[in-house]
């Protein structure tokens, strides 16, 4: 009896947790998720956390950074976090696979209160962006801030100053060449979604961006309603 009473509970908890989301017919094994789901890239000092912040205040968007997820398992001293924990002191590359599961562990803890999921800084290459699609959800919107290698370059080259931390790779050579990455890598990416990729100049003052970040996601909710 106990045991029936325990299977009835378990049936209806794996219940609740689908109800946020239903099977996307056009992604494989992903699931469309009934709030958008959307994607903020940015070169090194485009402003990109900047605007996330203002996403998040305005809309109340649940915002996600791979960094910090990677960062807090590693804090929380889980099995996988030690594994991590161990990659990266070795200098190795996380695997996508365990980028993409904190991803997803992390949007459908929120799942049955947020109003929107924002993703900020994935997917970095061109598989990543195909392999999110396929293991949790279509993307609706993709903000791309961008800004000229010049601008950036002083923007990161100003906040370096200001640190009292100073990083090795925080020279002009280093930062260029992590721009030239970053630009090859994001205009790959952005070729496999036309109209979803909204280009927004990043050299404004940022109550400009913003102006043209809101109207792009007062479309997206207005349509998803």
């Amino acid at each position: 009896m106990l045991f029936a009473l325990h299977q009835m509970k378990m049936e209806q908890e794996a219940k609740e947790a689908q109800k946020s989301v239903q099977p996307n017919s056009s992604s494989g094994n992903g699931k469309e998720f009934k709030v958008p789901v959307v994607w903020i890239l940015g070169g090194p000092g485009s402003g990109k956390g900047t605007q996330c912040d203002k996403i998040v205040a305005k809309y109340g968007f649940s915002h996600f950074s791979t960094g910090d997820l990677l960062r807090e398992e590693v804090a929380s001293g889980s099995d996988l976090g030690k594994e991590l924990s161990a990659l990266m002191q070795r200098g190795d590359l996380v695997q996508n696979e365990h980028v993409l599961a904190l991803l997803e562990k992390a949007m459908l803890k929120v799942a049955d209160s947020t109003v929107g999921y924002l993703i900020d800084g994935y997917p970095r290459e061109k598989a990543q962006g195909a392999a999110f699609e396929q293991a949790i959800a279509p993307v609706d919107l993709i903000l791309y801030l961008e800004c000229a290698e010049d601008t950036m370059v002083q923007r990161i080259l100003f906040r370096a100053s200001q640190s009292a931390q100073v990083r090795a790779d925080d020279n002009e050579a280093t930062i260029k060449n992590r721009i030239h990455i970053f630009h090859t890598n994001t205009e790959e990416i952005l070729s496999q979604y036309g109209e979803k990729v909204k280009r927004l100049p990043a050299d404004r003052p940022i109550e400009e961006i913003f102006a043209d970040v809101s109207k792009h996601l007062d479309e997206l909710l207005a349509a998803k309603k």
